[in-house]
């Protein structure tokens, strides 16, 4: 009996995980842009945009794991940083 599924459906674990992929890069973009300096969130953008793509086709499940793990961990250190800068 064959699937009524496509060939290139995202079983549930590889869909959850790009449920929070594209949950952390639209956190990085939403924090970006509470960047004061235009020349800095130009910088900040391009870098996030560029290790998205770069990374894009990953398919290894631990990789995407460790790759969402560090993105996190990014984002938070920027949000900490704006924090300190608006004190």
């Amino acid at each position: 009996m064959s699937s009524r599924l496509p060939p290139a459906a995202l079983s549930l674990k590889q869909f959850l995980q790009r449920q929070k992929v594209l949950a952390v890069y639209r956190n990085i973009f939403r924090t970006i842009r509470q960047v004061p300096d235009e020349a800095d969130r130009k910088y900040l953008r391009d870098w996030a945009r560029e290790e998205f793509k770069r990374n894009k086709n990953a398919t290894n499940q631990d990789v995407i794991r460790m790759m969402i793990s560090q993105a996190s961990n990014h984002l938070e250190e920027l949000q900490k940083s704006l924090a300190l800068a608006k004190s």
